[in-house]
């Protein structure tokens, strides 16, 4: 097989592999103005939603409606905010706090803070902590090459949290690595499952949430006016996953997925100089 023609099949093989299209996000609703900074996102039992900021904020989660509008907050007890960048929740209600994010990769205390279902019904809820790292990580920070380990987003999964990282390299390699560590209080090595390239555009393609879908067919993983909807996998692993890029028409800051059902995703944005701190809708084919 001559050069050209190895270049065009690769070049078909990608295509096939994210499929992209465009489609704007429908408008819900105002969040309130003292959640400028939403970071997390995820649904309550009771069709509401959880919501956490990101470093700088209160040790609190907050949860609105679907339009946005507070109807609780929650100071979570000794749970401090050094960089809440992600919320999840698994089938029996338990609520997990990603303290991950990482900015420069130097952080050594990563925690997922685990609030059990029947603390979410107190003022001051108790957390269980579930301390990990990164096993390739060895210098703090690594080389700007290596700056894979600022992370925004995860998901439960059987007994599992399931992690993207936030890619920071320099030059940038448009890969997220993904990790998954039990669900269970403890202190673990992360478990590496591989690496997921996106796309080379660093302004957007490093992930900032994630999320997946009740019947576990859907991976959402967002960035910046992207998201990029991951389906045929296989846990643990999801390298060979079909990718449908999704352009979401949008500058503002989006941080933050959820599933509402399986084909509706939830998405909140932060305020930045182009708009934002609103509640979004997005249905999938």
């Amino acid at each position: 097989m001559n050069k050209l023609s190895l270049l065009l099949l690769v070049m078909v093989a990608q295509t096939c592999a994210q499929q992209n299209f465009l489609r704007e996000l429908e408008p819900m609703g105002d969040l309130p103005s003292k959640l400028k900074e939403v970071s997390g996102l995820e649904l309550a039992d009771d069709g509401h939603y959880w919501v956490i900021e990101d470093s700088g904020n209160q040790d609190e989660i907050y949860k609105i409606d679907d339009k946005g509008h507070l109807k609780e907050s929650l100071e979570i007890d000794h749970a401090k905010n050094e960089d809440w960048e992600d919320l999840a929740m698994d089938k029996k209600g338990n609520l997990y706090i990603g303290d991950f994010g990482n900015n420069k990769n130097e952080r050594d205390d990563l925690v997922i803070y685990k609030i059990p279902k029947e603390e979410l019904d107190r003022k001051k809820p108790n957390a269980d902590k579930i301390k990990f790292r990164y096993p390739q990580q060895n210098d703090f920070p690594p080389k700007k090459d290596s700056l894979y380990y600022d992370t925004e987003g995860f998901f439960h999964l059987k007994g599992h949290l399931y992690i993207f990282t936030k890619n920071r390299t320099r030059p940038y390699s448009g890969k997220t690595l993904m990790y998954r560590v039990p669900d269970e209080e403890g202190s673990y090595e992360a478990e590496f499952l591989g690496s997921l390239f996106l796309c080379g555009d660093q302004n957007r393609c490093s992930v900032t949430s994630a999320d997946i879908s009740p019947d576990g067919k859907t991976i959402a993983l967002l960035s910046y006016g992207l998201v990029f909807l991951l389906t045929d996998f296989t846990v643990p692993d999801f390298s060979q996953a079909t990718i449908k890029i999704v352009d979401l028409k949008t500058n503002t800051q989006i941080e933050s997925v959820c599933f509402a059902d399986d084909k509706t995703l939830i998405i909140a944005d932060e305020k930045n100089p182009f708009g934002g701190q609103h509640l979004y809708k997005y249905t999938i084919d």
